[in-house]
């Protein structure tokens, strides 16, 4: 599409991605729907993997990383009785085992998942070592060393087990760096019969949770303001930091990215970036130095200060 016709477009969008298409084609997808100038996904999808994908549409941007930190909850369907080289579907098998396991049993497995654990990554994968990607080793069958790294599953939930079809269908609540496939190949190997990810759906990031409507084919359907009106503003993705209101003094000392003085007993975090409103618009973010009291704009909306 020509540069000339793109327009300013900020927001975020909850995209409820469909399988069979990556996170980057949907993103592009999307981008040319909304005739954005700029735009970006927070946290990747596999292909074979659905739901939530937010995306960042311009100033957005800027606050994209908070959705990468935040914690993400997924429906995952793990298929028994088999390894694969992916630890999923598409991978080629491994091993193939008879599945007699029982309830119990996995209930019981799923036990030694939760809290912090050291999780390896699956050589199908873009994580980098030694400046190249995991799966770049796999596909020229070079060896690599593929480190542990810890990773916190806050909750892992059996909804169901299908003895006809020897699936299991889990509700995770993970942190960042989670290799749903991994757990699924780990889970298999704890119950000595092997086990893939067979489907995954992403529900939750960040507290935001899966739009079902909200997908490309509906978007396709909708007009400029339809489409508008499903962005959610940019603060939505900060609304877990203080808040903070500045006068019209430190209004115009941030304009051009100066700190102000803030007074003690604001009690404002130490460490946490702040929420900065100005007449009850959303400004951007910034850092408080309690040794000087001052509050140093970091992270600021330009169309706002112009």
């Amino acid at each position: 599409m020509n540069s000339k016709n793109q327009l300013q477009i900020n927001g975020v969008l909850l995209l409820n991605k469909t399988k069979g298409i990556s996170s980057n084609k949907a993103l592009q997808i999307v981008k040319r729907i909304y005739q954005a100038s700029k735009a970006g996904h927070t946290g990747t999808l596999d292909p074979l993997a659905t739901g939530l994908l937010p995306i960042c549409f311009g100033e957005a941007t800027k606050f994209a990383s908070m959705l990468l930190e935040g914690k993400k909850e997924y429906i995952a369907t793990i298929q028994l009785g088999q390894a694969t080289t992916t630890y999923d579907a598409e991978g080629e098998i491994t091993f193939t085992s008879d599945v007699t396991v029982k309830l119990a049993q996995i209930q019981q497995a799923l036990l030694q998942f939760q809290g912090e654990i050291e999780q390896r990554p699956p050589i199908y994968s873009a994580l980098k070592v030694n400046g190249k990607r995991l799966y770049q080793y796999a596909q020229q069958q070079q060896p690599v060393e593929i480190k542990t790294r810890k990773i916190i599953i806050y909750a892992i939930d059996l909804i169901e087990y299908n003895t006809l079809t020897q699936q299991i269908k889990l509700q995770v609540l993970c942190s960042k760096g989670t290799y749903i496939r991994s757990l699924a190949h780990d889970i298999g190997k704890v119950l000595d019969c092997g086990g893939y990810l067979a489907n995954l759906i992403r529900t939750q990031t960040l507290g935001f949770s899966l739009q079902e409507n909200i997908t490309i084919d509906n978007l396709t359907q909708l007009n400029k303001q339809q489409l508008q009106q499903l962005l959610l503003p940019l603060d939505c993705l900060v609304q877990h930091l203080p808040k903070y209101e500045i006068s019209a003094t430190d209004y115009l000392k941030v304009k051009n990215g100066h700190a102000f003085t803030v007074a003690p007993e604001n009690n404002l975090a130490l460490s946490t970036p702040i929420r900065l409103y100005y007449n009850h618009t959303f400004l951007g973010i910034g850092q408080y130095n309690p040794c000087e009291y001052l509050l140093q704009p970091k992270r600021l909306i330009s169309q706002v200060l112009n």
